[in-house]
């Protein structure tokens, strides 16, 4: 039997608050990928690089306490992984999910190499066992989803409407959905 691994999984966290442990370049590139999804960051951090206070919306320049991840959704475990591991046993007390960077012993959820590009958001991961490989699967990517991709999910959203309110079942949709992708580099989109 194959190894359990993580299982994928997108968060919406508009509005929630996520608390980024660390103050150095990592955190500051987790908390910027964090404000995009409209996450309500907090940083917590004796030392705090200066962009952060253009992202987070709380800085506290102080040493991390377990009580500090009771209000949050989510942890970023950003520092040395003797903070990483308070980090790790306060959230899991808790029952809140910690991403521990480049820590997999202290994770209980698992970062991921992030391609955003026209309404489309592809993520991958390696379940924390080889982060050089993943970046350069993600630099790959780039270069093979096309920049007009917003007009495939663009035409995917439409055409899914109007599936739905004809009631074709899932399973059908994928063939329709590749001939209304071919259509529209034959000239015209259909939805049929």
């Amino acid at each position: 039997m194959e190894e359990a691994g993580a299982f994928p999984l997108f968060l919406r966290l508009a509005g929630r608050r996520v608390l980024v442990v660390g103050g150095g370049t990592v955190a500051l590139e987790k908390a910027r990928a964090l404000r995009l999804a409209g996450a309500r960051v907090r940083v917590v951090a004796p030392e705090v690089h200066a962009e952060l206070s253009e992202v987070a919306a709380v800085i506290e320049r102080r040493a991390f306490i377990d009580a500090d991840v009771e209000d949050a959704w989510l942890v970023i475990a950003a520092a040395t992984p003797e903070v990483n591991r308070a980090v790790g046993l306060a959230s899991a007390e808790r029952r809140i999910f910690v991403v521990a960077v480049d820590d997999l012993e202290n994770c209980t959820a698992i970062g991921a190499a992030q391609l955003r590009r026209g309404g489309l958001t592809l993520a991958i991961s390696s379940d924390g066992r080889a982060p050089a490989l993943v970046a350069l699967l993600r630099r790959a990517l780039e270069r093979v989803i096309p920049e007009e991709v917003s007009r495939w999910v663009e035409l995917a959203e439409r055409s899914r409407g109007a599936w739905k309110a004809a009631r074709v079942p899932f399973e059908e949709r994928r063939p329709l959905l590749l001939r209304a992708l071919n259509a529209l580099y034959e000239g015209g989109a259909s939805v049929s």
